[in-house]
């Protein structure tokens, strides 16, 4: 198939693009385009304006500020994966970089394209949660900063306003006492999770001072679990307190049957992520 009829404009400027997004058409915005070509060509999407930002260089770069690293609009995959202050500063998106697509998918796709796509099987949303991001909206009204735990709404639904745009992500730097995991399932690397588990915690030796696990590619958005911890924290490790902790957090889940897999497969997927990440965590 090919797309519908749309109109298409190339601001340079942010303002220009919060103009067209206040202009009350259906307008959506091109960065990276990897998830939008296609469903633009399969008529999943058809708006009347393409608003493409790829000409504003206020929209690029990684760099740290005031505690944390900024990544802003238009950087692709493939430049978060190989920065330097992203390796040191944020580990758990390091990691996670890893699994994202594949190299020409990453070449294109923007970190923050992802993050506003909010499909629930990709990485960044997940690592989004787990850290607690800020994502920055801008629209004519002004700025608006959302916690990454309160804008993944559902399948493929944000806070994200119809006039706003996501101009950047802010990640926490790590503090020295935090330690990060990530794995997930997939049928082959750079596809689609199945079941994926990122995690951070806080550790003095071998306690849980504090444990931030998030599930993804199992429901319509990722899940920050509760259970987890609850059980870690002030608890040292233990191959049965991770026995504990994955399965509470299995309790806790409704996956969504699906071509990856009934719920109860993703379950037990779950639980063998979970331990597995966290002897990561605990041992290195």
């Amino acid at each position: 198939m090919t797309a519908a009829a749309f109109a298409y404009v190339r601001p340079t400027s942010v303002e220009g693009v919060l103009e067209h997004l206040d202009s009350g058409r259906d307008v959506t915005i091109l960065a990276g385009g990897q998830s939008l070509m296609p469903s633009l060509n399969m008529r999943l999407s058809t708006p009347e304006l393409v608003v493409d930002i790829n000409r504003i260089e206020a929209l690029r770069g990684i760099e740290q500020r005031n505690g944390y690293i900024r990544i802003g609009a238009l950087v692709r995959h493939a430049e978060v994966a190989s920065s330097d202050l992203v390796s040191r500063h944020v580990p758990l998106i390091a990691r996670a970089m890893r699994h994202v697509a594949h190299p020409a998918i990453r070449n294109r796709g923007t970190t923050c394209g992802s993050l506003a796509n909010a499909d629930p099987a990709a990485e960044m949303p997940a690592c989004a949660v787990t850290l607690d991001a800020t994502l920055v909206l801008l629209s004519r009204r002004g700025r608006r900063d959302v916690p990454a735990r309160e804008f993944f709404l559902g399948l493929f639904e944000t806070a994200r306003q119809d006039n706003e745009l996501l101009a950047e992500v802010l990640f926490p730097v790590a503090r020295p006492s935090e330690r990060f995991g990530f794995d997930e399932v997939a049928t082959r690397h750079g596809d689609f999770a199945a079941v994926g588990v990122a995690a951070r915690a806080t550790l003095a030796s071998a306690r849980f001072d504090a444990l931030d696990l998030v599930l993804f590619a199992c429901e319509s958005r990722p899940l920050h679990s509760a259970a987890a911890a609850e059980i870690a924290v002030g608890q040292s490790w233990s191959p049965a307190l991770g026995d504990a902790i994955a399965t509470a957090v299995a309790a806790e889940m409704e996956p969504i049957d699906n071509l990856h897999g009934r719920g109860d497969t993703k379950r037990k997927q779950a639980r063998t992520l979970i331990t597995r990440v966290l002897e990561r965590i605990v041992h290195g």
